[in-house]
């Protein structure tokens, strides 16, 4: 059976352990077809890591590394995960609250039980916080980016044509840049989900974060022209 032909309960119960935690351990059960993005946000709730900072490592029961999930358009089916399977979040914000370790130093604060109350209280207000720290960081980036520019996406350094700039809620939280490729290295033709957001030649289309696009002077690369020795 193809990894994308999935049954109706596709779930998988894995482990998510983080960098920058290490005490830190959390069982999560998920739809395989859940795509990389979705599953970023759903763990930035969980771990304080911005999905703008987050790099997901899949791992056996062992603890081997067996794939970096770096498409963020791609479903977990396509790494092909099995239960009891470790998603380990990789904190690349140098600045990053869960960095240095002191979330877990209990000799750094005051012994104090708080109540669940004030807990519940407290998870929320920073779950905010970092939900929109990311989202203004998205909206500060879309401002440079316009439908037409000439554009590099990471990685793989593709160029290509801006199409969208903007929110797509059904794709996940925050804004999207829509990429019209020169080269069939994309995944659809601008439709995603049912719905049409650009239209483009079959296989040339992308819809990635805004980190990922650099906007310039990026011309269409000559495919016959040879590198140089």
């Amino acid at each position: 059976m193809s990894k994308l032909q999935l049954p109706s309960d596709d779930s998988v119960l894995l482990l998510v352990t983080h960098s920058n935690l290490s005490t830190f351990a959390a069982d999560i059960r998920i739809s395989q077809q859940t795509t990389v993005e979705a599953l970023k946000d759903k763990l930035w709730r969980k771990t304080g890591t911005a999905a703008s900072s987050m790099r997901l490592e899949l791992r056996d029961d062992t603890g081997a590394k067996l794939a970096d999930l770096d498409d963020d358009a791609a479903p977990l089916a396509t790494y092909a995960p099995y239960n009891g399977y470790r998603i380990h979040v990789v904190d690349l914000d140098p600045s990053s609250l869960t960095s240095g370790g002191w979330l877990e130093d209990t000799s750094l604060v005051d012994k104090y039980k708080m109540s669940d109350e004030a807990y519940d209280k407290l998870h929320t207000y920073y779950s905010f916080l970092f939900y929109h720290q990311s989202e203004k960081h998205m909206e500060e980036l879309c401002s440079k980016v316009k439908v037409g520019d000439r554009c590099e996406v990471e990685p793989g350094a593709k160029r290509g044509t801006v199409k969208f700039v903007g929110r797509a809620e059904a794709l996940g939280r925050g804004f999207w840049v829509g990429v019209q490729y020169d080269e069939p290295l994309g995944k659809h033709d601008g439709m995603v989900k049912g719905i049409r957001f650009f239209e483009c030649p079959q296989g040339h289309g992308a819809i990635v974060r805004p980190e990922k696009v650099k906007v310039g002077d990026f011309p269409e690369r000559d495919p016959f022209e040879e590198e140089e020795i």
